[in-house]
């Protein structure tokens, strides 16, 4: 079969087509991949700077959806199921085995490229908005880096549980795409994106800060929450790793949670079916995963490139040819 194979820890210039052997797939459900999602875990992980560090060669590619070929005696799927699963490797390739336990079907209704994207994302953002933050319907929610991936499934989901969403970007012309998505406000991350928030908010804060930057936007996230406000650490794509003084922690009676959902199910493995069933429920009740950018497999180094530099919007997938 046809896989996009990284040769070399060089990032995405490291990725070669290559034709390898189909996988083994003896006690684990065999996926004719239909759509394989880009994310930041793709990219670290052909830099070696991801937790799981494989030696090349490998395939990369943690998320993806297509059809199932064949399943092993009491798996509960059969050939021609429409699924997804999560995998931290192999997806970016024609065909991958799975652990049952990581295969999930696909709600009605979802094509491939949006079922693809319903992963890591959605399920790290119903996780963290759902369980560590709990979130309550009618709270303001900011969203730093509102226009990737993070952040346009927190600005779908927080909408989902029916709060208030604000959206914080340094990149420009994407306001009206925001608005779109449901965010009710946008707020340009430049210096005095606080205050602008307590205007919004009138002077009282946000009840919820998703913050999935980091570096020097960290300290303005902690003081635009509310009293009992909960920021939530998802990740550091703005390079560095924040410090808190936790006398502002306890004197402004405010929570920062952190949200691993990876490490969390390496734990919880039963959380990855409750956290899907939350969000096939929001599908029924008309979330659709956000697609803006198709790529075709053969181009997945340039898809990965297109992340790394800030080119995508929402989410990128690549599609079978």
């Amino acid at each position: 079969m046809r896989a996009m194979v990284v040769t070399e820890l060089s990032g995405p210039e490291g990725i070669v087509a290559q034709e390898v052997p189909e996988p083994a797939a003896e006690g684990l459900v065999l996926i004719d991949v239909k759509a394989s999602g880009v994310c930041f875990p793709d990219l670290l992980i052909t830099y070696g700077k991801y937790q799981i560090r494989p030696e090349p060669p490998f395939i990369p590619g943690a998320e993806i959806s297509g059809v199932v070929v064949s399943a092993p005696e009491g798996s509960g799927f059969a050939p021609g199921d429409r699924v997804l699963a999560a995998a931290y490797l192999g997806g970016y390739a024609e065909r991958i085995a799975v652990n049952p336990a990581q295969v999930l079907r696909i709600p009605d209704g979802l094509a491939f490229d949006e079922a693809a994207s319903l992963i890591i994302n959605y399920q790290t953002m119903e996780f963290a908005l759902a369980r560590r933050a709990k979130i309550v319907a009618g709270e303001t929610v900011v969203v730093l880096g509102a226009a990737g991936g993070v952040g346009t499934a927190t600005i779908q989901l927080a909408k989902a549980h029916g709060a208030r969403v604000i959206a914080v970007v340094r990149r420009e012309g994407v306001e009206d795409f925001l608005r779109e998505l449901g965010a009710d406000e946008v707020v340009p991350l430049a210096p005095g994106w606080g205050e602008r928030i307590r205007e919004l908010t009138d002077g009282v804060g946000a009840q919820i800060v998703v913050d999935p930057v980091g570096g020097d936007a960290f300290d303005d996230a902690v003081r635009v929450l509310a009293p009992e406000g909960r920021l939530v650490v998802i990740g550091f794509a703005g390079g560095g790793i924040p410090e808190v003084k936790v006398n502002r922690v306890l004197f402004r009676n405010i929570s920062i949670v952190g949200a691993a959902w990876g490490e969390f199910t390496r734990t919880n493995p039963e959380a990855v079916a409750e956290v899907h069933a939350s969000l096939v429920e929001h599908v029924r009740n008309g979330l659709r995963p956000l697609v803006k950018a198709r790529y075709p497999l053969a181009d997945a180094a340039v898809a990965l490139a297109d992340l790394e530099s800030g080119k995508v919007l929402g989410k990128a997938i690549l599609l079978q040819e």
